[in-house]
């Protein structure tokens, strides 16, 4: 009679901690929807953006496309972030294995010897063979095992995230130097033709001295200004020198002559489209990891609620254990044994307080973290945007002042020919139309490098071409 009502009395405890269980371990949610505002004024409802290319459709130039190809391939940050995809998948396969039985073999021989006071004035001596298994298994009850189980997929999953971030950045950061290296090859021609109408200008002086038009001062001048440009050809050249270098170690080669082509060849996209902002959680990498690290301490908050449970362990072992080695495989020697225990945290010394406070503060942490990568991926978008509409306007304007400089370097130089015009308006119209034409350079280069930001920001170039 009294062993059925502790048979029933143990079931309805059971039963009791099953449904408690329940409220343990919690969903998890994503986050709130994007704000629709993300991006300063840009209000679109297209679904498709300019980060979902694949970075060939992008980026047309074939060399750029091989540059990048090859730094795929062998960028070491990008080798390294793979190795660490690596790593967390083999803590994920380990927290799925923790779900399962451990098995231990034991075969071990000890020799054991009495003291002569335990054996009574007798040397007394043993040898016991021991061959067997042991297993071990805890009852997930509450889900701890479950959760850490997730929370490592996170990781995995946060790790393959970061694998895609870096290939993003590198692909970016591959075109945005290739697009320099060609600006500075345009401005370099640009300068050099300079020098080189320069000394045109340096004859016409000496010449019209000899005329009695202009004095010694105006050739004087003309020559300084000749200098004035062709000293800024060994900082670009060394500015060349430099980029070149920085992109060699994104392609993981040491540093050396990049094949090019030229800045009038690069076509870029007329209309650029950011998408919706929701987008960005589907695209953008950082912003993904972001979100998985929310998702990681979720979890560790839902593993720290289960230590203020028991937890149920059932152990068992079988084996040979026999005192004299003929006896040691024989049924008599055969041993087994099984067990359960349940143990519960009655004083630890506020351990688990402490480490459920620090995973709700690591969990809060997390999610303002995520709102905030959100916040400045949408900031990012609208610089891009608002960076290559600056760019078309410059251009714009700068097709205008080109145009009327070159005007004036003619118009200047017949009239100082003729004698109606003073050295120092040929010497500022060539100054001027010297610092227009660099200017224009810089504006294209600007207009290439904002489509490229966009794309990066979007969260373009992890897609397989």
């Amino acid at each position: 009679m009294y062993k059925r009502h502790l048979k029933r009395l143990v079931l309805f405890c059971m039963m009791g901690l099953l449904l408690c269980c329940c409220n343990i371990v919690r969903p998890y949610q994503k986050p709130l929807t994007v704000p629709g505002n993300l991006y300063r004024n840009v209000v679109t409802s297209d679904t498709t953006g300019l980060g979902q290319l694949p970075w060939n459709r992008l980026f047309t130039d074939t060399t750029l496309q091989n540059l990048i190809s090859q730094g795929i391939k062998n960028n070491l940050n990008l080798q390294i972030a793979y190795t660490r995809i690596e790593q967390s998948r083999a803590y994920y396969e380990q927290s799925r294995a923790a779900l399962f039985p451990t098995v231990i073999g034991d075969l071990g021989v000890t020799r054991s010897k009495l003291s002569e006071a335990q054996g009574f004035g007798i040397r007394n001596s043993a040898t016991q063979y021991q061959l067997g298994l042991s297993s071990g298994w805890e009852a997930d009850i509450w889900g701890k095992l479950r959760s850490t189980k997730r929370a490592n997929l996170a990781l995995l999953l946060q790790s393959e995230a970061g694998a895609k971030a870096v290939q993003t950045s590198l692909v970016a950061d591959i075109a945005n130097y290739y697009y320099a290296l060609l600006a500075l090859d345009q401005q370099l021609a640009i300068t050099r033709q300079t020098v080189s109408n320069w000394d045109t200008t340096v004859q016409t002086m000496r010449e019209l001295k000899i005329a009695a038009v202009v004095t010694e001062a105006a050739v004087v001048q003309s020559e300084a200004q000749r200098y004035v440009a062709e000293v800024t050809i060994p900082d670009l050249i060394q500015s060349t020198r430099e980029t070149e270098n920085a992109l060699s170690i994104l392609l993981a080669v040491p540093a050396t002559f990049v094949r090019r082509g030229t800045l009038r060849d690069q076509d870029t996209l007329d209309v650029l489209q950011t998408g919706v902002p929701a987008l960005l959680l589907a695209n953008r990498p950082d912003v993904q990891q972001a979100e998985l690290n929310l998702r990681y301490y979720f979890e560790l908050t839902n593993v720290a609620r289960t230590f203020f449970y028991p937890a149920l362990t059932i152990s068992g072992s079988a084996g040979y254990s026999a005192l004299q080695l003929e006896n040691f495989l024989k049924p008599i020697s055969l041993a087994a044994s099984i067990g359960a225990g349940l143990t519960q945290p009655i004083f630890n010394r506020r351990a688990n307080i402490t480490r459920l406070e620090v995973a709700k503060a690591q969990q809060k942490e997390a999610l303002l973290n995520f709102e905030n990568v959100l916040l400045t991926a949408g900031q990012q978008v609208s610089d891009a945007m608002s960076l290559h509409n600056t760019a078309l306007d410059k251009i714009a304007i700068r097709s205008y002042q080109l145009e009327a400089l070159q005007k004036s370097v003619s118009y200047s130089g017949e009239l100082l020919q003729n004698g109606f015009a003073n050295y120092n308006e040929v010497i500022t119209a060539r100054q001027s139309l010297l610092q227009a034409e660099l200017g224009s350079i810089n504006d294209q280069l600007q207009r290439l490098q904002s489509v490229v930001n966009l794309y990066r920001s979007l969260g373009g170039g992890w897609a397989s071409p």
